[in-house]
């Protein structure tokens, strides 16, 4: 006879989709503005591929290109904390 070793604490999922973020620790909101850094990131992607043969048009739309990445990655990481100030906002 074999024993089992519980490797995790079993997690009760019967509230569906709200028992899910709260297991992976994020919320609507969260999964929204990392969605929102994915699609800007893959457009920064898309405008480094695109570069001229021009190296004076390369320079410019590569350094458009990074900043976007920049941007998308800022977002990434402090889009919950930003967008949590604004929706808070009292008036």
């Amino acid at each position: 006879m074999s024993k089992f070793i519980t490797l995790a604490k079993p997690i009760d999922m019967s509230g569906g989709f709200s028992d899910f973020f709260d297991s992976i620790g994020m919320t609507g909101a969260g999964l929204v503005t990392k969605g929102i850094a994915a699609v800007i990131a893959v457009i920064a992607v898309r405008m480094m591929l695109q570069l001229a043969g021009d190296p004076k048009t390369a320079l410019r739309r590569g350094s458009m290109a990074v900043g976007t990445l920049f941007v998308a990655v800022i977002l990434a990481i402090y889009g919950s904390t930003l967008f949590s100030t604004v929706t808070n906002a009292r008036g």
